[in-house]
């Protein structure tokens, strides 16, 4: 099976046009009078990735009378707070490669790494003011709602004794949040009408559940050359995602491995494990579950072209991991 095409599934010139602003865009207010920390600001928007938050900004956009330069801007602030929030998860997973390129963090050093995550987030900031009030405080209770979730999944890593609840909560803080903004920023920057607003950013939280559930079952089942890392670098860090949480809870094996600090053998062993007891089929099925919620929200939207382009969205993030397997 080939990987999904986004474009195929958002046939909407206006959304693209938009997205190639965002590039332009994030070039722009990502220059400083420092040559340096233009460089470093601009070293994880070089290295690529699928702008996924800005798209989202995008199709949220299209909900509303107005989608225009305002929504350009709601997908630069949303992907400035995510390449920001990511150069400060590498100082904290003391990561090597981001998207298969060194890291900031290893390419120079902890403190480069978190002053240009600084950087990046104030820029966020600055780029959202001009869409008003509403907009400046939802950027900031995101970042505040991302920070809670990577601060509980420190306080979890290694702990093979939390269950379910705890990884929802992390994921929910450190993935979900952003895309329900994402989505409900760009909904808001068009003037879209209140429901459609609520409708969309229920939506967008339900697909931010299952981008983040099975990004982390990616981390099981894709190769390193895909994933841009080591495969299991979760299981490594200690940080233990729901196939392996519910293989640790029924398999003692698993259990065993984990409550010492597993070297590469011990971490290949427990992903063999965790695939063939069962447990990744498990998570896609409720990552399944999740996008009928989802196709809930959708349904309580206008009628139009925007409905099925959400409902290709959610079957991507389910194919991209068939694609893999």
């Amino acid at each position: 099976m080939e990987q999904p095409d986004l474009q195929s599934l958002v046939p909407v010139d206006a959304v693209w046009d938009r997205l190639g602003d965002v590039e332009t865009r994030l070039q722009q207010v990502t220059e400083s009078d420092d040559s340096f920390l233009t460089k470093i600001a601009r070293h994880g928007l070089d290295a690529g990735g699928k702008r996924y938050r800005p798209l989202l900004a995008q199709v949220g956009a299209e909900l509303g009378p107005n989608p225009g330069a305002k929504a350009v801007e709601a997908g630069v602030a949303v992907e400035l707070v995510h390449q920001g929030s990511l150069y400060h998860d590498d100082v904290i997973d003391e990561a090597d490669a981001r998207r298969g390129s060194p890291s900031i963090n290893a390419n120079w050093s902890n403190t480069v790494a978190i002053l240009s995550g600084d950087f990046l987030l104030a820029r966020a900031s600055e780029v959202a003011a001009p869409l008003g009030q509403e907009a400046v405080t939802l950027i900031a209770q995101t970042y505040a709602t991302l920070v809670e979730g990577q601060v509980l999944e420190l306080q979890l890593s290694g702990d093979v004794n939390h269950g379910p609840a705890e990884y929802f909560k992390v994921i929910g803080g450190k993935s979900a949040s952003l895309i329900r903004t994402s989505a409900r920023l760009g909904a808001l920057s068009a003037d879209a009408g209140e429901a459609s607003v609520e409708a969309v950013s229920d939506w967008a939280w339900e697909m931010g559940m299952v981008f983040q559930m099975t990004d982390d079952v990616l981390d099981l089942v894709a190769t390193d050359e895909f994933l841009g890392k080591p495969a299991g670098s979760d299981i490594g860090e200690g940080t233990y995602t729901l196939p392996v949480i519910y293989a640790i809870a029924e398999s003692t094996e698993v259990r065993s491995i984990l409550s010492e600090t597993p070297d590469a053998a011990g971490i290949k062993e427990v992903i063999e494990l965790v695939r063939s007891g069962g447990f990744v089929d498990r998570v896609l099925d409720e990552s399944k579950a999740r996008l009928g919620v989802s196709e809930e929200a959708i349904d309580r939207l206008p009628d139009g072209p925007m409905p099925a382009v959400l409902r290709g969205l959610g079957r991507f993030l389910l194919d991209r991991v068939e694609a893999v397997r």
